[in-house]
């Protein structure tokens, strides 16, 4: 016998999926897609301003990338200097960062030592992040000073010269930079890692412990493999935030990267061409080439922590 009753117009939902998503996409092909366009195309071309006359825009190929890469009259290679800083400071950082944060993120999410008070800790190992780079960053600077409270107690206590002079000194200026970034973003990759720790199941830990596994092999047999894709995208991150690093050096520095161009980053370098000149030609093959940089860091950092065991 057949059904003859009406069929209710079924309702596809669908669509709203993919109207909640047009908002994002807008944004971005706006103000990051036709940007990174622009960056390009411009540094094909000699543009920029030389007082009041504008020069350009003029189309000169690989020119500016020429520029960049050929030797001054030091012998060295500017651009590339500044990338070996960039990448020092940030290891410098990134290191006790990474180690700190796994220390934390592995002692606060032990279940077995049932830690009181996590949300209090999460909050204020996280309120360093929250503070603006240049504020935190003139902080350190009053505080090394020669006329800040650091250097008289070193001072007094004999451990430095009264003639030293922390921003004068190619180590203890790195020293500063990488200080400040770890005390800034040590807490952020706390957290995301906690995040990962907690989502392993824990009736792994438990199995491991009654087979008689030590912490130290549970870590690293049970926590670190299953942790990696957490781990790989906070160091990847890290790391392209380190290549962009240009508050905290340009205020302890005043933007020159004393002593002898050795806190220069390569943001710093770019930004110099964009202040007065406005060198949009210069400024958009150094953005080209820290892009590719970043790039292929990015994957041999991917392809070496993230690559499967036998």
């Amino acid at each position: 016998m057949k059904n003859n009753k009406p069929k209710g117009k079924s309702v596809s939902y669908a669509k709203w999926g993919y109207i909640f998503i047009i908002p994002f996409f807008l944004v971005y092909f706006v103000f990051t897609f036709y940007p990174q366009i622009l960056t390009i195309y411009n540094s094909f071309f000699e543009n920029y301003r030389d007082g009041l006359t504008q020069i350009g825009p003029k189309f000169v190929g690989l020119d500016n990338y020429k520029a960049l890469l050929t030797p001054s009259d030091q012998g060295t290679i500017d651009i590339v200097k500044y990338f070996g800083n960039t990448i020092i400071m940030w290891i410098m950082g990134a290191v006790p960062q990474f180690v700190f944060a796994l220390l934390l993120a592995v002692f606060f999410t032990n279940t077995r030592l049932n830690i009181k008070g996590q949300r209090i800790m999460k909050t204020v190992i996280y309120m360093p992040n929250l503070i603006m780079a240049s504020a935190f960053s003139m902080l350190f600077y009053t505080l090394f000073s020669n006329v800040g409270p650091i250097k008289p107690l070193l001072v007094h206590m004999g451990i430095l010269d009264k003639t030293f002079d922390f921003f004068f000194v190619t180590i203890s200026v790195r020293g500063l930079v990488a200080l400040l970034n770890f005390l800034m973003w040590f807490g952020n990759t706390t957290i995301l890692l906690m995040a990962g720790i907690q989502s392993i199941d824990e009736s792994l830990f438990e199995s491991a412990r009654i087979d008689g596994a030590s912490s130290t092999r549970v870590f690293f047999n049970i926590t670190m493999p299953l942790l990696k894709p957490i781990f790989v995208y906070t160091f990847i991150t890290s790391m392209i935030g380190g290549l962009q690093m240009f508050d905290v050096p340009s205020v302890l520095t005043n933007a020159k990267g004393t002593p002898d161009r050795t806190v220069m980053t390569v943001i710093m370098y770019l930004n110099n061409y964009l202040g007065g000149s406005n060198n949009y030609g210069m400024a958009g093959a150094i953005s080209v080439i820290l892009f590719i940089v970043t790039a292929i860091l990015s994957v041999i950092v991917f392809k070496t922590i993230d690559r499967d065991k036998d």
